[in-house]
């Protein structure tokens, strides 16, 4: 007889046991898996298949259930991981020239976490190089494609974590959002997104972007698979200090609670650059919070404007100081001939993409004697303001809710100008700013193409967002729409 942790919510262990019951192995599983990802590997999801990794643990969880033994809560479960996040003996390249051939000597804690629960990492998937990008076409690897289109982009900066999922390679995924990089591909490949609270889930093992807004956090095709994973990987850790020791909820049954009474405020700047189109979705959407009982209410937020150039600044100063030690002699690269300088300034020249090389110039500028007061201290500044809108309004409202991208998925080198990437960033970013909770959900399709709606949460009330999120999927049905 299996046994499983009395932990989970109630759907969750059925489903678990369901697959456990029709006598699906965990090896069966693994070598479905695999077909499945050799079946669209025109779609460029992963960097790295750990095949013979994931047969190994599949074998391990077989014979568990053969002795009886109790099962970890991810039991079973397919995992895809972005290549930013740590994997010991595994490789992890960020999709750089930089780290091709790196593999780690240690598992990041979101990895030890869903290890000891049983789950079965299949491979580590594509993304913009060093996380820096909105369309996962700066990885070195080539560009992930959108998985209802395959000439367009499919988000960024965890693209390949949204599509193997949307594919069906894996039941779940993890990604890492700094300016909306789990929220942008969820919103484009339409499944479901989370970026946790900053300081609810360990950074410990994650290759830094800019360390104040990085998250990393749950990707899947429904609520209450988010909800579990969420619940694996969040906690505090005394390696990441910017974690906070609070009480994890259980997240999949706080996802069952009913939403009547809930209030959701709609930011209205938040529609200002969007497309008609997707913002009637958005709206469609809304409506369908209203028939489960939500009260919903449009909400002004002024400071919003200022988000997207108080973001880049902050990334870019950050993003300029971790990534100065890639530098062929403590990371990444190969060693070449000639004084350190040289080889310094040979190594990161060739070993750089061209997005990469963008935002450290820019952020060692803002950073520089001179104009560190003109620029970055003043984004420091409007942080707080955003920051402190946002907590007013949450004082009145249990979630706020805006679209999450605002234009459908482009073509695959159809934006050339770096300016025109940085706008796609304009509704998810001021939540990075503001270290909050916020979850991408299917909103519907304008011409055969997804669109997401975003839903902002108070710090630490992940729990509320994902009630929302469960209650709106049962009354859309949005699993079943592909």
């Amino acid at each position: 007889m299996v046994r499983i942790r009395p932990t989970m919510g109630l759907n969750s262990v059925l489903d678990q046991v369901e697959i456990l019951k029709e006598a699906i192995d965990p090896v069966e599983r693994v070598y479905k898996a695999l077909e499945k990802i050799e079946a669209s590997r025109e779609l460029n999801a992963f960097v790295t298949i750990d095949a013979e990794g994931a047969l190994r643990k599949a074998e391990e969880i077989k014979r568990k259930i053969a002795r009886g033994e109790i099962l970890g809560r991810l039991a079973g479960l397919i995992v895809a991981v972005k290549d930013n996040i740590s994997t010991r003996g595994l490789r992890t390249t960020c999709s750089s020239k930089m780290l091709e051939n790196y593999i780690p000597v240690y598992d990041a804690t979101v990895i030890e976490k869903i290890k000891a629960e049983d789950a079965i990492i299949i491979g580590k998937t594509n993304m913009d190089e060093f996380a820096m990008g909105s369309s996962t076409e700066t990885s070195f690897f080539g560009p992930t494609r959108n998985f209802f289109d395959h000439s367009r982009v499919a988000g960024g900066s965890s693209g390949g974590s949204a599509v193997a999922v949307a594919c069906g390679a894996v039941d779940i995924a993890l990604g890492s959002d700094t300016g909306g990089s789990i929220r942008n591909p969820a919103a484009f490949n339409s499944i479901v997104g989370l970026k946790p609270t900053y300081g609810r889930v360990s950074r410990y093992g994650l290759i830094a972007y800019a360390s104040s807004l990085d998250q990393i956090g749950p990707m899947a095709k429904n609520t209450l698979s988010t909800a579990l994973l969420l619940q694996v990987i969040a906690g505090w850790d005394p390696r990441d200090s910017t974690t906070l020791n609070k009480p994890v909820p259980n997240y999949v049954e706080e996802a069952l609670k009913e939403t009547s009474g809930l209030k959701v405020g709609v930011i209205k700047e938040g529609f200002d650059n969007v497309d008609k189109k997707v913002s009637e979705k958005a709206y469609d959407a809304l409506e369908a919070l209203k028939r489960v009982g939500c009260l919903v209410e449009e909400v002004s937020m002024p400071f919003m404007k200022y988000a997207l150039p108080a973001y880049y600044i902050i990334a870019m100063a950050e993003c300029s100081s971790n990534l100065a030690r890639f530098d062929g002699i403590r990371y990444g690269g190969k060693p070449v001939k000639g004084k350190w300088e040289e080889q310094l300034v040979k190594i990161r020249t060739e070993c750089f993409g061209e997005e990469a090389k963008r935002r450290i110039f820019l952020g060692t500028f803002v950073l520089s004697a001179g104009y560190k007061e003109d620029f970055y201290i003043k984004a420091c500044r409007v942080r707080r303001r955003i920051y402190d809108e946002f907590k007013l309004l949450l004082k009145n409202y249990n979630a706020l809710a805006m679209p999450t991208m605002p234009v459908l998925p482009w073509k695959i080198g159809e934006l050339l100008s770096p300016l025109e990437i940085y706008m796609m960033d304009i509704e998810t970013v001021a939540v990075n700013l503001a270290g909050l909770p916020a979850i991408s959900i299917p909103a519907g399709f304008v011409n055969s193409l997804p669109v997401g709606l975003q839903l902002i949460g108070d710090h630490f009330d992940e729990a509320t967002l994902l009630r929302i999120s469960y209650a709106y999927e049962n009354e859309t049905g949005f699993t079943k729409w592909f």
